[in-house]
């Protein structure tokens, strides 16, 4: 007797374990239920089983799972609550034993799962599923009939297995409200990134700027290989930003390389990726950018500083669309958008063979010049209003306008730095500003006026050349020891008219004539 005891529990720990595994590994419901139920349907010898969960929005009970009927019929299937035995067991939360089932008008058998049985009795046992809250469903197990068994050792496993199953759903219902919030939080961020790299969000009316529009939405939607061109700071990465979301590959990866900020022996790796054993610290696999922006675009930024060896790869990548890993022998393919960046002059480069010509035309397709801060004027008050609405609201401050001597000082300088020096000076500007608008005065030194800074010119034009040409002559003078001769011709002049100059100034030639002793005799 306790052999078969023993024997028996040993049994039913292999069925949970067998169970346990088989739900470590969900991935749907539908597909984990169906061999969780095939393996109690083994362990207990069962003709059929069933796992029946509650809708989420009506008190409606569904197969979610069954062996011994099909799916067909299994989809139509439906129990209220408290209809049949399924129905009172889900809702009482009990669970009920039934050792006869064609003694009992509450089984329904609306699934047809006696038909495994045929004419041969059989008994049913239904326990609940614990839910969140709730009774989730109700746990089926049709087994053929013995009248020497109570069944009370199969309920017992039946509710460990329920508890099982009610773990399970509520996991699943976890993990799938997290993907949905995830889903839901990337969508947004796409259509976040759509709308900040619209084209119309590019600030600009000026005519190059209207020019660069026309073109990037005749390239945008198309899988054409693109160069930015211009100088530092124009905005050639918004540019990219704004060709990549206004294209069919909105969806897939945009991923941004800057080639002039990696180390020389980084590029290839960081671009190609890499496999274990390329090199001393290469210990696991690495995916290079190229490998993770399959489907959508990868953005080369200072394409100019590439070495010549990785010149080399990229241009087989551009012309094969394929590549192998360093350390690798394998070929990847892949499909990516190449938009290339540059404030080089490549034709330059090419001359002076530090950039490849065979590259330079393959990334030569179509080119875009992002026009300077200087040649687009009437951006300029466009874009620092556009900063200061930005980092006022950044930094909590109450700046809503920029002051006309603000203004002038912006329109007159000549901004080298382009649109990145603009933003950093408005930035500044804002964090100085201790009123509601932008004053001269708040702007850095680099842009202050004589007027502003209180440096205007205290003299005449005349008396300033006046000054000017009495330094000139004196400093002649001492360089010639008081020699009017010799200063005429420091100064590539005439003796005649310096002697003039001097007379006019008031100057003392004698006293120049020991200016080269460094000590005095004293006589005695």
């Amino acid at each position: 007797m306790l052999s078969l005891k023993v024997t028996r529990e040993t049994s039913d720990l292999a069925v949970l374990l067998a169970l346990s595994r088989t739900l470590g590994t969900a991935t749907t419901l539908k597909s984990t239920f169906g061999r969780a139920l095939e393996h109690l349907e083994d362990a207990m010898g069962a003709t059929s089983a069933n796992v029946m969960l509650r809708e989420t929005d009506r008190d409606e009970l569904r197969i979610a799972a069954a062996t011994g009927v099909t799916w067909q019929t299994a989809q139509r299937v439906r129990y209220k609550l408290g209809e049949g035995i399924t129905g009172r067991v889900v809702q009482s939360g009990k669970p009920v034993v039934v050792p006869r089932v064609s003694k009992e008008p509450l089984f329904l058998n609306r699934t047809g799962m006696t038909k495994r049985v045929g004419p041969r009795e059989a008994s049913f046992i239904s326990v609940p599923i614990p839910g969140e809250g709730r009774i989730a469903g109700a746990l089926g197990v049709l087994l053929p009939f013995r009248a020497d068994t109570r069944l009370e050792r199969e309920v017992e496993l039946l509710l460990v297995v329920a508890g099982m199953l009610g773990q399970a759903i509520r996991v699943q219902t976890l993990l799938s409200a997290e993907r949905q919030s995830l889903l839901q939080e990337n969508t947004q961020l796409r259509q976040e990134l759509r709308e900040k790299y619209d084209f119309r969000n590019v600030i600009g009316n000026s005519r190059p700027m209207q020019g660069l529009y026309e073109q990037m939405a005749q390239v945008a939607p198309t899988n054409t290989t693109v160069l930015i061109r211009g100088e530092s700071g124009t905005g050639k990465e918004l540019i990219a930003h704004a060709l990549h979301y206004n294209s069919p590959r909105a969806t897939k990866p945009f991923v941004k390389v800057n080639c002039g900020a990696l180390p020389e022996g980084l590029v290839e790796s960081e671009l190609f990726g890499y496999e274990p054993g390329a090199f001393t610290d290469a210990r696991t696999v690495k995916k290079g950018r190229f490998e993770i922006a399959n489907g959508g675009t990868v953005f080369l930024d200072e394409v100019g500083e590439l070495s010549p060896g990785t010149q080399v790869k990229l241009l087989r990548v551009l012309q094969e669309r394929e590549f192998e890993r360093l350390g690798a022998t394998q070929s990847i393919k892949v499909n990516v958008r190449l938009i290339a960046a540059t404030n080089r002059d490549l034709e330059i480069a090419i001359r002076e063979r530090a950039f490849r010509e065979d590259l330079y035309y393959r990334l030569n397709v179509f080119t875009l010049f992002a026009p300077p801060l200087r040649e687009r004027k009437s951006d300029i008050l466009l874009l620092a209003d556009h900063f200061v609405e930005k980092y006022a609201r950044l930094h909590g401050k109450e700046v809503r306008r920029i002051a006309t001597t603000a203004i002038d000082m912006l329109m007159s300088y000549h901004w080298p730095g382009n649109v990145r020096e603009l933003e950093n000076v408005v930035e500044r500007a804002v964090l100085v500003s201790t009123g509601g608008a932008l004053h001269g005065h708040d702007l850095p030194p680099t842009l202050q006026t004589a007027e502003v800074s209180g440096t205007l010119p205290r003299v005449s034009l005349d008396e300033a050349v006046a000054a000017l040409e009495r330094d000139l002559i004196l400093d002649a003078l001492k360089s010639a020891r008081g020699n009017i001769a010799r200063a005429a011709r420091l100064l590539d002049s005439t003796e005649r008219i310096v002697a003039y100059k001097v007379r006019k100034h008031g100057i003392d030639p004698i006293r120049f004539k020991s200016a080269s002793k460094p000590y005095m005799i004293v006589e005695g």
